[in-house]
């Protein structure tokens, strides 16, 4: 029905039930579809899923959807039963812009990622023990990788409520370790094949930048390299908007360098990927909840920007991209660092995470084996969305 119905959108007839969860995973909240349920035709299920969220709105709200105005809110997920051998799901992000008819699919979103588990047990897509832990096998179409979840079990029902605290999360919940196997691009996680670059960005000038593909693409560079010290929150980034265009400028020549888009004119229609953050060495500072973070607390600042802005705590991909840059010598992070790390605690906006990755040099330059952190997850509502027709 849905499939057939959607053809016509605008006619003004009846709404439509879509099947769907809302869930949070990490710092974000996104609608989660099972793919049988939305068009099998790319564009008409963009269309259905930029309608479901309220995009694009020119008053920036999405009021009119399920979509919450903000980089972290306006996220869709969808899962199938994967065919690949040792994997459970395939799971395929997309990333909803607010104000342009624009999902961005070039890849992944770490928070959700841990919602991933939970939502494919609820769904019967992964049969579940009694009790313990579940082993969910994912594999992450976007970005082409795997991921292992650990969910707990509790009477044959996803555990979902605990007491694992996260920073950048009100409440708490139950504790889901992931595990991001082999997260580096396949040509290696420096597509430069260099720690870091320097780049002469147009208008800009010299920056000197860690080009990292691991988890996600992104772009590191120091706070200080831009008159910043890394203990910024959002008001302090987002109200400045000759500096977001500079972050801009540099984020989207970056993906040139790095081979992920032909010009800058494409690579400013990239929105999602690549990812820049910058870093700073550690200090005290009050986060946005007016928790103090003590320096000695902490390894290094980070901050890391989403979709334009400054993200509110830290994106799950760009903690990957993070833990990877630490275990190897020579980039932005292990350099402000002092040393590599194979583990370590960062600040953020909201508070701290702690990361860890393995990482060794080959013959073709470096690898991550993968990277381990833990996130908690949650379902906010099921049932169905309605579609307009």
């Amino acid at each position: 029905m849905l499939k057939e119905v959607t053809k016509n959108m605008g006619n003004w007839g009846e709404q439509i039930k879509v099947p769907a969860d809302y869930m949070r995973g990490g710092t974000s909240k996104g609608v989660f579809f099972l793919q049988d349920d939305l068009p099998s035709d790319p564009a008409i299920r963009d269309k259905v899923l930029l309608r479901i969220l309220g995009s694009p709105d020119p008053y920036g709200q999405q009021i009119d959807g399920m979509g919450g105005a903000t980089s972290s809110t306006s996220k869709v997920v969808i899962l199938n039963k994967s065919e690949r051998p040792g994997c459970d799901v395939d799971y395929l992000f997309g990333q909803v812009a607010i104000g342009q008819p624009l999902i961005d699919w070039s890849g992944n979103c770490g928070n959700l990622t841990s919602a991933v588990g939970p939502f494919a047990i609820h769904k019967g897509l992964v049969e579940a023990p009694k009790n313990g832990m579940a082993t969910v096998n994912i594999w992450q179409e976007n970005i082409g990788k795997k991921i292992i979840a650990h969910v707990p079990i509790k009477n044959e029902k996803v555990q979902e409520l605990g007491d694992f605290e996260l920073d950048g999360v009100t409440f708490p919940a139950a504790e889901i370790k992931l595990e991001f196997l082999d997260p580096g691009a396949d040509g290696g996680v420096f597509p430069t094949g260099n720690p870091t670059d320097i780049m002469h960005v147009p208008g800009i000038g010299e920056v000197e930048a860690t080009l990292i593909n691991a988890g996600n693409p992104a772009v590191f560079v120091a706070a200080s390299s831009l008159g910043l010290i890394g203990t910024e929150l959002q008001e302090d980034i987002n109200s400045n908007p000759d500096l977001l265009e500079r972050f801009e400028s540099i984020r989207s020549y970056s993906a040139v360098i790095m081979g992920l888009e032909k010009s800058l004119k494409g690579a400013k229609k990239r929105q999602h990927t690549p990812k820049i953050a910058f870093f700073g060495e550690t200090t005290s500072y009050t986060t946005s909840a007016g928790k103090d973070v003590k320096g000695e607390n902490i390894d290094i600042l980070a901050r890391i920007l989403s979709m334009g802005k400054l993200h509110h705590a830290m994106t799950g991909t760009g903690a990957v991209a993070i833990a990877a840059a630490a275990s190897i010598p020579g980039t932005i992070v292990s350099r402000i660092l002092g040393d590599v790390r194979s583990e370590l605690r960062f600040g953020h906006p909201s508070g701290t995470l702690i990361v860890g990755a393995e990482a060794s040099k080959e013959d073709t330059g470096w690898t991550v084996k993968k990277v381990v952190m833990s996130r908690n997850a949650r379902r906010l509502m099921e049932g169905s969305v309605l579609l307009p027709n």
